[in-house]
């Protein structure tokens, strides 16, 4: 058997002012030997098909793996250099089984759906001679064009995301007992007609994901995924799926995609967004006694797309003359080099955030010390390693800054840890971020709370200005099976 691994991977947020570019995608991951290098989320299932393949003395063909931050849709020139280059690959190869790393939330300048696209022009080349399947970010966009030319699609079940290596082992089994006769895999999807955030650590969606897992190898059923849908793309198919894939039986894939969606619609209320403000938020801490606090400020999350220099939250902080705070990660590469080349121990007038757009809030004038400062930093997520770049610890009397010169949403403690802040003196720590980072700040925790307010991607479905996906989703419309 011969094997092509591949990927092209980035989450696209089209309200952003940011947009991909190679320039984002060189930065962040490119390469043609991604499983010579450190893993990152997206290519380490290239790592685990690698090894799969090659215990049962199979050929693998490495072709392109590249990976950009979220930010705006991808300059179309760029997406088509990729995509031709894998495509190119796969002719020339001619492998049996094709195996595909990427989000599914990727827009592109003329392309609403890039997984789609290489999919079918990878399904045009092959025809039925190959088999091929894609692992994905949960917040994708599930479309025809990807179930119908894909064998197998297995979304990530963690969120956050720290089950990729174990995603990628399962769609493994799948396309190899399918090359080997073994299996028929059938997929069916359900549209659940709703937009919500599904956090895996928390009830009902912990619950719900176990369930998912027990029903895998139960009679016939392969593998069950969870479409969450990435609410900032606008996309015809922005919302909540349910994929089945089970052996051979089309109307059993049906039924359980359907039986699960509905399940999950059963849950809506328990699963409906309710946020304190961020003066809330910080009041509570104001008033607490157990440190730190861990606040997310999910609307300047770099992961859903947002520029990650957004003020609201400092400036509440500022105004409340609270100290002992850390807050990162901020983006702003000039104010890094500055901070850089003054050195530890300097103190200087530094305008912090506000620099992107009216989504950044406005510019914050401190007067600051260079606590410490890093190179080539990273964080954990997952087992793999996620680049964040140069970056500095900044303090203005009692409230401690993190920024970087690579947009980065807040993964890891090591973030701050790494610089050299001792997060367990903090009142509160304040990350970037909408839920990645609780894997790795839960633990230190006295309590996790996620922060209603402006941003890029504000936490509230019903105000997201779609133009290409209709209102017939909840909690947009009550009941959208009406």
């Amino acid at each position: 058997m011969k094997v092509l691994i591949a990927g092209i991977a980035t989450e696209s947020n089209s309200f952003s002012p940011i947009p991909t570019g190679e320039q984002s995608f060189e930065e962040t991951f490119v390469s043609r030997r991604a499983t010579e290098e450190t893993p990152n989320l997206f290519s380490a299932p290239l790592h685990e098909w690698r090894a799969a393949a090659e215990a049962r003395d199979w050929e693998v063909v490495e072709s392109l793996s590249a990976f950009a931050q979220p930010a705006g849709p991808t300059i179309r020139s760029v997406y088509e250099k990729y995509r031709d280059e894998i495509l190119s690959d796969i002719e020339a190869a001619q492998p049996d089984i094709i195996l595909l790393s990427m989000h599914g939330a990727m827009i592109a300048d003329g392309y609403d759906d890039c997984e789609g696209d290489l999919a079918k022009r990878a399904r045009s080349i092959m025809g039925d001679k190959a088999i091929i399947g894609m692992e994905l970010d949960p917040h994708h966009h599930l479309t025809e064009d990807m179930m119908q030319a894909m064998d197998a699609i297995v979304a990530y079940k963690e969120y956050p995301h720290t089950d990729s290596r174990e995603r990628a082992q399962e769609l493994f089994a799948i396309v190899a007992d399918t090359a080997e006769g073994k299996i028929k895999p059938v997929m069916r999807d359900y549209d659940c007609r709703m937009l919500t955030m599904y956090h895996t650590p928390f009830e009902p969606a912990r619950s719900f994901v176990d369930e998912m897992m027990a029903r895998e190898g139960q009679d016939g059923v392969l593998s069950l995924s969870l479409t969450h849908g990435f609410p900032w793309g606008d996309s015809p198919r922005t919302g909540t799926r349910m994929i089945a894939i089970t052996d051979g039986n089309a109307d059993q894939a049906e039924a359980v995609a359907k039986e699960f969606g509905m399940k999950l619609w059963g849950l809506r209320e328990q699963l409906r967004a309710s946020y304190p403000s961020i003066s809330e938020a910080l009041d509570k801490v104001q008033s607490g006694s157990e440190f730190p606090f861990v606040l997310a400020d999910f609307a300047d999350n770099a992961g859903g797309g947002a520029p990650s220099d957004s003020t609201f939250v400092l400036q509440e902080v500022l105004a409340k003359g609270m100290k002992d705070v850390a807050l990162g990660i901020y983006w702003d590469p000039i104010m890094v080099r500055m901070c850089t080349e003054a050195g530890v121990g300097s103190t200087m007038d530094v305008r912090i955030g506000g620099k992107l757009g009216k989504t950044s809030g406005d510019p914050v004038d401190l007067r600051v010390t260079v606590r410490g400062a890093k190179s080539d930093m990273a964080q954990e997520l997952g087992g793999s390693k996620m680049p964040m770049g140069n970056a500095v610890w900044l303090e203005a009397d009692g409230v401690h800054l993190v920024v970087n010169d690579l947009r980065s949403q807040t993964f890891h403690p090591s973030a701050f840890t790494d610089l050299g802040i001792d997060l367990q003196t903090m009142k509160a720590v304040i990350v970037k971020s909408s839920q990645h980072f609780y894997a790795g700040f839960a633990p230190i925790a006295s309590e996790v709370i996620h922060m209603k307010g402006p941003g890029a991607i504000p936490p509230d479905f019903t105000i997201i200005p779609f133009t290409k996906r209709d209102d017939n989703y909840w909690p947009k419309t009550e009941n959208p099976f009406d």
